[in-house]
């Protein structure tokens, strides 16, 4: 039994060699249909069994089993499959395996090195940024904040960073959610003093948390982008 167990690993121990006697071939029918909608922007049906190579019914059986599954959309008034939102989500889960933290500590490392300064990165979580990885400066005086600590994003660096990446209607509805409390002097308390920031923050690529959050603390902030912008 125990070496049955150590034997699993995703297949069975008597898997076939040859790769076209080990698949089912209503799977690979489906798939060629996902991937030949995935090449328009709409495909009727008849063209979709043309393409594939399969009588109509029997394309528009695994097609209602896609669209069960959210894989395809179907459009009633033009009358086109489209892929679905559950296909977008699980092709974006091949852009996640890589360890964006772990990616990222050998860069926050040279940042912190090159300035002599803390080095953080963190992720947005609504209307507040969550910081998710650190590497600390050697001076006796420095910043620390340990994974999992919240901030509001209109008085931190990485906050403002992110918010000039967004539409300003996205902007509008966060502030409606947690509004502009004021931590210093130099908190910036109004739309308009946020939106002026925002505004310098896009055109130059760089944010700047001037004493924003605790007195005698400033940060520079930059958004990182992903494959996608």
């Amino acid at each position: 039994m125990l070496n049955d167990i150590k034997r699993g690993r995703g297949r069975p121990r008597n898997v076939a060699t040859d790769a076209g006697k080990s698949t089912v071939q209503a799977l690979d029918r489906g798939i060629a249909l996902l991937q030949t909608i995935a090449q328009h922007h709409g495909v009727s049906l008849s063209d979709l069994s043309v393409q594939v190579g399969m009588p109509a019914s029997s394309a528009h059986r695994l097609l209602m089993t896609l669209q069960q599954h959210d894989f395809v959309d179907f459009d009633e008034n033009t009358q086109l499959w489209q892929v679905g939102i559950e296909a977008f989500r699980v092709g974006s889960a091949y852009l996640s395996r890589t360890n964006f933290i772990e990616a990222a500590q050998a860069p926050l490392r040279h940042l912190m090195e090159a300035t002599g300064e803390t080095a953080n990165l963190a992720v947005m979580d609504n209307a507040e940024v969550v910081f998710v990885a650190q590497v600390e400066t050697t001076n006796p005086i420095r910043a620390f904040f340990s994974a999992g600590t919240r901030a509001l994003m209109h008085s931190s660096g990485i906050g403002k960073a992110l918010l000039a990446q967004l539409p300003r209607n996205k902007v509008d509805g966060l502030l409606k959610t947690v509004g502009l409390p004021q931590y210093t002097a130099k908190t910036l308390v109004t739309p308009q003093d946020l939106y002026a920031d925002l505004d310098l923050i896009s055109a130059r690529g760089w944010s700047f948390d001037e004493e924003e959050r605790y007195t005698g603390m400033s940060c520079v902030g930059a958004a990182i982008r992903n494959a996608h912008g």
